[in-house]
C-alpha cells in the first residue's frame, strides 16, 4: 500500500549555526481512505479478469490476508462495489461477480414500462437487426469513445418490438477493436440482454451508464419503422456506457414511443 508517513521537516540555520525547526509550508498530499483503495484493488482485479462474472471473489478473511488490513476495511469496500451492482452478496455462499446474465440484474439499464403489467410480464422484446456493419468513427463519436477519429467502430441499428408493437429503434457505435467477430446472427439469436452477449463473448462488462432525455419528431424513415406519423413525439435517449476506470464502450442512440410505454427513473 502507498506509504503516507510524512517526510522529514526541513530545517534552516541561525546564525550562531543551531539548527532552528522552520519546515516549509508543504502541500497537502491527497489520498483516499484505505477502504477505497482496497475498493480500487479489487476493482483492478475485476477489470484483469481474476474473477469472472458469476465466479466467487475471495472471502473477506482472504482479502484481508491479501492487501494486510482489517476485514472491517475490506467489508466496506465490497459494501460499495456490491451498491453499485458490481458484485452480489448471497447469504451463506460468499460474493460474487454480478453479470448482466443474473435475472435481478437483467433489467438494469431497461427504463421504459409497458403502461400495463411490468417488465417482466410483458417479457423480452422481439428483436429486428436491421444493420451490423464496420463503420468509421467521425470526430464527435471518436471523442466520446476515447478513439481517434477514422477509428473503426461497429454500427448497428435494430427495433424493438414489445407486446407486438414495434417501440424503440435503437442506433448503436462500439468500439470495432473490442468487438472483433460481432455480427448480426449473433445479434439475434443471443437469448437475453444484450450486454450479458457483450460480457460472455467479447469480455466487455458494461458496469454505468449516462443518459440524455430530450423530445423529437421522427424523420420519415424512423416513424416508418416505429410505425407512426412523421408528427408523433418521441423520447430521444442518448446513452454513453462505461466499463471498468469509466471507459467508454458504448454510444447509443434510443427513439421511444410512449403511447404504450413510460419511461421511468428512480432517484437515491
Amino acid at each position: 500500500m502507498p506509504d503516507f508517513s510524512p517526510e522529514p521537516s526541513d530545517a534552516i540555520v541561525a546564525d550562531s549555526g543551531a539548527a532552528v525547526s522552520a519546515p516549509l509550508p508543504q502541500p497537502t498530499p491527497s489520498f483516499s481512505p484505505l477502504y477505497q483503495q482496497i475498493k480500487q484493488a479489487i476493482l483492478h482485479s475485476l477489470e484483469a479478469g481474476e474473477w469472472k462474472p458469476l465466479e466467487a471473489i475471495p472471502s473477506e478473511m482472504e482479502l484481508a490476508k491479501r492487501y494486510n488490513v482489517s476485514q472491517g476495511t475490506v467489508r466496506k469496500a465490497i459494501d460499495e462495489l456490491a451498491a453499485e451492482n458490481l458484485v452480489v452478496r448471497r447469504q451463506g455462499k460468499g460474493t460474487f461477480v454480478a453479470s448482466h446474465n443474473e435475472r435481478h440484474v437483467e433489467y438494469r439499464f431497461l427504463r421504459l414500462h409497458p403502461d400495463s403489467g411490468t417488465v417482466s410480464t410483458e417479457g423480452p422484446a422481439q428483436r429486428t437487426i436491421l444493420e451490423c456493419k464496420r463503420a468509421r468513427a467521425n470526430a464527435e463519436l471518436a471523442r466520446t469513445l476515447g478513439l481517434q477519429s477514422g477509428d473503426a467502430v461497429m454500427q448497428v441499428r435494430r427495433l424493438l418490438t414489445l407486446g407486438g408493437t414495434p417501440t424503440i429503434l435503437e442506433d448503436i457505435w462500439l468500439p470495432a477493436q473490442l468487438f472483433k467477430g460481432l455480427n448480426a446472427d449473433m445479434l439475434t439469436t443471443h437469448q437475453g440482454p444484450t450486454y450479458a452477449l457483450f460480457e460472455k463473448e467479447f469480455g466487455v462488462r458494461t458496469i454505468r451508464a449516462e443518459e440524455q432525455v430530450r423530445a423529437v419528431l421522427p424523420d420519415a424513415a424512423q416513424a416508418e419503422l416505429l410505425e407512426v406519423t412523421p408528427h408523433t413525439p418521441l423520447l430521444q435517449v442518448d446513452r454513453v456506457s462505461y466499463t471498468y476506470n469509466d471507459a467508454p464502450v458504448e454510444v447509443r442512440k434510443g427513439l421511444y414511443r410512449t403511447d404504450t410505454h413510460y419511461y421511468k427513473n428512480t432517484l437515491s
